[in-house]
Order: C-alpha cells, then structure tokens, then sequence
C-alpha cells in the first residue's frame, strides 16, 4: 500500500507520515513549508517535497501591519488552488514512472483535484478535517462574534466554504479527531457512514507533576489562545460567581486583541493574564494549579487537556473540545455544555469544596493518561483505516 499526504505546513500530518513510514506505507509527503523547516520533522528528505512559493509570503503578510483580510483571503484561495494543481502533477509523474498510488490522505481544503484523479486511477481519497465542519465551525464562530458585540474584518470565505464541501462530497472518506467533529458534520447532513473518528496521538513524555497545588489557595488555570472561540469570556463570568477566600485565575496564552475589550469589561478581579507561556513553564503551571478550564465553542480535539491531567490537574471543558475523548465526565474531571458560566461555576466550587474529590480526581487523571493512545496508535488505526477502504474499494 502506497500513501501519499497533502498539507498546508506541518499539523498533525508529519506525525502519521512519521507512522506511515516506519510501516512502508509512505510514498510523498507534500507540504506548502519550505524544507528548512520540514527537516526537523525527522522524515527522509526522499519522501518530503515542497510549495512554499505562495504560502511563505501570505504567512509573513498575516504577520504584517499591512495585513488586511480580504488580500489574505484571496492568498488563502491562490495557495490552495495552485498547491493542488502542483500535487496532481507530481501525482502523474509518480503515475507515468511507474508508481501506483493507493491512498490520498488530504488536509481540508487541499488536493481537490489530486484526490479526484487518484480516484480515477482506482485509489482512495481521504479528507482529513482537524476540527468541525467547516460551515458548522464559520456559523459558531460568528455567532459568538455577535454574542458579544464585536465587530471585525470577516475571516471567513465563503470560497473556502465552497471548496471544503466539495471535498466532503467527493471523497471516499472523511477524517476527524473526535466525537464533537462527527456529530458536526452529521448536523450538517454528511452520512455518518463516510466519516472515521481517529483522535489524534498524545506525547506527553514532557509533561508530568514538578509541583503540588497549593493547600491555602485555589487556582484555576486557563491555557490556549485567549480568545471568543475559547470561551474566555464564560471563564471570567463563571470565575467571578467561585467562592473561595484565596481563588486566583491564571491565562497562559496570547490575547486575540481583536477582541480584548470584551475581556476588560467583563469580571476581572483575582485574574493574572500571563500572555504566552513556555512549555516548561507551563509544565509548572499545571501541575501547580487545582483544575484547567477549557470552556471553548469549538475545535476539533484539544491536546492541551491531555497535558494537564498528565501533570496531574483535573479538566473542566466543554462538550465541543474533544473532551469525551480523553476523559471520563465526573472521573477524571467535568465535562459541561458550551456557554455555560453556571455550570463552569458550579463544577470549579464542587472542586474548590472537596479537597477529597480533587485528589481522586487527580489520581484519575494521572492513571488514564497511561491509557491514552500514542502517534503508534493513531498509525495502526489509520493503516486499518486505509486497508477497509481499498478492499471496499471496486
């Protein structure tokens, strides 16, 4: 069985080229990053290629004070379009040399037109989504813009809709890491029978407790991009309603400037925003705080869950982060409904209250994250994958 991968950047996909690899599987990886920086992904530079000629300049622009998002958008489209058209044509030199290729693994967005030629040639093509359906996760995301009154340049193209949807229409299979993801796209009318649920590896060989939480304190922290989409702003009403004599609140993670008024008029008193965080001190924040709350609208599987109980700090997160996939609702920590301030509150204060329950929840938490699934894992389930597929393939 021959495999190759399309990707803008890296994501998750150098991670399963890594597994397809060490299993023979792997023919081409294509990424839209220049070999510099793929070189460190560790994969042979025979099975690396790349087109960073579009994606180099639009990735320096988004960073620009010059940057306006309609011009983003339209560079957004260009690399996906002529990323594709590359691909196919490296697809047909493989074919013409001789090559058969069995499998397309394809990020969302990208290899259109690369995945409906294999298809041709008797392959299988396979859309990878790393979060919801694209439509679902446009729709959320704006409606929380107007939950709180922000108002900004659009981020979303309907283009890229279109071409996303395209792609779940065309291919064999979709791709997504978790639970929430296919009950998306099931809500936006795709057969559930066309998607395969593969939650993501988790390395942790990093992370574990350096520190014990305080006993005259509780402290709740928050990691990840400081954002709507994150759910921040239910964080700091819920946090407000905790009763506790010395309860602190600590965000690690960039803050979405866009929308940091909403931040300030919102509860801010026993809060420390910390900006972006380096992983070992991150390490250390975990393991020193009583619970990570995660109270995001939408993504696709968040890993940094994961992290937290392997420092041996219980999670409160909603339902639309991946959650039910890492962990037991109740067991290892809470599992609530997205916009829920009361519910955050409520969970945090049964925390707070019980020193007990936070310890059985703690010792939980280190004991399931021996059990979660490695990148090992995740390439034995997508071997399995790719092989149902070419055997129903006629």
């Amino acid at each position: 069985m021959r495999v190759i991968q399309t990707v803008f950047g890296v994501f998750h996909h150098f991670d399963l080229a890594t597994e397809l690899q060490k299993r023979g599987h792997l023919e081409k990886v294509y990424s839209t990053w220049p070999w510099a920086r793929l070189k460190r992904e560790g994969l042979p530079k025979e099975r690396v290629e790349s087109f960073p000629w579009i994606h180099m300049p639009a990735y320096f622009y988004g960073r620009s004070k010059l940057h306006r998002a309609p011009l983003a958008q339209q560079l957004q489209l260009l690399n996906a379009a002529l990323f594709d058209r590359w691909t196919m044509r490296r697809l047909r030199a493989l074919q013409s040399h001789g090559t058969k290729v069995d499998a397309l693994i394809a990020i969302s967005g990208s290899g259109t037109r690369t995945g409906r030629l294999l298809q041709q040639t008797g392959g299988v093509f396979i859309c990878d989504r790393g979060s919801s359906h694209h439509r679902y996760q446009r729709n959320i995301v704006a409606e929380e813009d107007r939950i709180w009154g922000v108002e900004r340049e659009s981020t979303s193209d309907l283009r890229v809709t279109a071409i996303e949807e395209e792609q779940y229409e065309l291919a064999d299979a979709i791709s997504v890491p978790s639970s929430f993801a296919v009950r998306s796209f099931v809500e936006m009318g795709v057969p559930r029978e066309k998607l395969r649920l593969i939650p993501y590896g988790v390395r942790l060989e990093r992370f574990r407790p350096v520190a014990d939480p305080p006993t005259d304190s509780f402290d709740v922290l928050f990691a990840g991009s400081v954002s709507l989409r994150k759910g921040v702003p239910y964080l700091l009403q819920a946090f407000a309603q905790l009763k506790h004599p010395n309860k602190r609140l600590r965000i690690a993670g960039a803050v979405d400037h866009a929308v940091k008024p909403v931040f300030d008029r919102l509860p801010n008193a026993s809060v420390e925003w910390l900006g972006a965080v380096p992983q070992n001190d991150l390490i250390t924040l975990m393991s020193k705080s009583h619970v990570l709350v995660l109270p995001s609208i939408e993504e696709g599987l968040a890993l940094v869950q994961a992290q937290a109980m392997a420092c041996g700090c219980p999670v409160i997160a909603s339902h639309n982060t991946g959650s039910e996939d890492l962990y037991t609702d109740g067991v290892e920590g809470f599992i609530v409904p997205i916009r829920d301030a009361a519910s955050l509150a409520d969970r945090m204060q049964r925390i707070a209250d019980d020193p007990g329950m936070h310890q059985r929840m703690r010792e939980a938490s280190l004991n399931r994250v021996r059990h979660l699934g490695g990148w090992s894992e995740y390439g034995a389930k997508w071997e399995k994958t790719l092989q149902d597929l070419l055997a129903a393939k006629p």
